[in-house]
């Protein structure tokens, strides 16, 4: 039942972090608020599984853990917050990387030997087409925070995401999901200090809306969403998973709309319905049942 519905809960919650991040990043630098939530994840994280995990990973285990952490919360989370921070308008790193879905599909042929049929390609195509439309009226490029740097960083998050799910797949898609994302919150916790420590005050304001948006990130982000995205990828292929990403500005939109009575354009409800067409082309076909031939 719950691998049934984890798709859509999924992004539902997924989506619900676009907001809680621009109501959190107001008030802390990105690298600093990054690091205070894979903190309090950790803190959260580790007296359970050491209290219910099954049996303790093995090093090469941990390893590719941290790795998948690492590119995922560490380079793609950085590479967002990072851009947003600088002025780049979200509806632009929205969009870069919606094209996470169509970069894995490329690279998941030859690294995992996965087929993309034409009808997927279809999907991924008018997906990002959707998601373009979505994202349209938000992308106000007039203060413009599109400079070389903003860019690159939205980049790397692409890649990092990307890397992160197929290198999941790969390398990491059977570990117990409670020890991994431990150790994947720790690869991560490594780059985010890192750069906290480098490169920023680490200043903090502690706004009733920066707790609520952390609390939300920690709880609900970090350790449902990750834990439903892992599961996810263990149980299908990459290639259509990544699809679902694509649901995400409209999920978000929707949600703005509903929370905040921020207004949908006719352009975004054209772009929401050619999503969804997307991913009913992206899904794969159910499984005959046992007495179907």
């Amino acid at each position: 039942m719950l691998l049934r519905l984890a798709p859509a809960l999924f992004v539902l919650l997924w989506s619900t972090g676009f907001i809680a991040a621009k109501l959190g990043s107001l008030d802390a630098e990105p690298f600093t608020f990054l690091t205070l939530r894979f903190v309090l994840v950790l803190a959260i994280m580790m007296p359970l599984v050491a209290l219910l995990a099954r049996r303790r990973l093995s090093v090469a285990e941990r390893g590719h853990a941290a790795v998948v952490g690492g590119l995922i919360h560490g380079f793609y989370l950085a590479g967002v917050f990072w851009a947003v921070r600088h002025g780049m308008p979200a509806g632009v790193v929205a969009l870069i990387v919606s094209l996470q879905p169509i970069v894995t599909a490329i690279a998941s042929g030859p690294l995992l030997g996965e087929t993309v049929t034409g009808r997927h390609w279809s999907g991924l195509v008018l997906g990002l087409v959707g998601s373009a439309l979505v994202l349209a009226p938000r992308m106000d490029l007039a203060d413009t925070g599109v400079t070389a740097a903003t860019v690159s960083a939205a980049l790397i998050a692409l890649a990092g995401i990307t890397a992160g799910t197929l290198y999941q797949k790969r390398f990491a898609s059977g570990i117990d999901i409670g020890s991994g994302a431990v150790w994947q919150y720790l690869g991560a916790l490594a780059l985010t200090a890192s750069g906290a420590l480098l490169t920023e005050s680490g200043r903090i304001e502690w706004t009733a809306g920066f707790v609520v948006a952390l609390a939300w990130l920690v709880l609900v982000l970090s350790i449902g969403a990750i834990s439903l995205l892992m599961l996810l990828i263990r149980h299908s292929a990459v290639s259509r998973i990544t699809g679902l990403f694509y649901l995400v500005p409209a999920t978000t939109a929707l949600l703005a709309w509903a929370l905040f009575g921020e207004t949908l354009q006719p352009i975004q409800l054209a772009g929401m319905a050619l999503v969804t067409i997307a991913v009913l082309l992206i899904r794969p076909a159910a499984p005959p049942s046992p007495g179907r031939r």
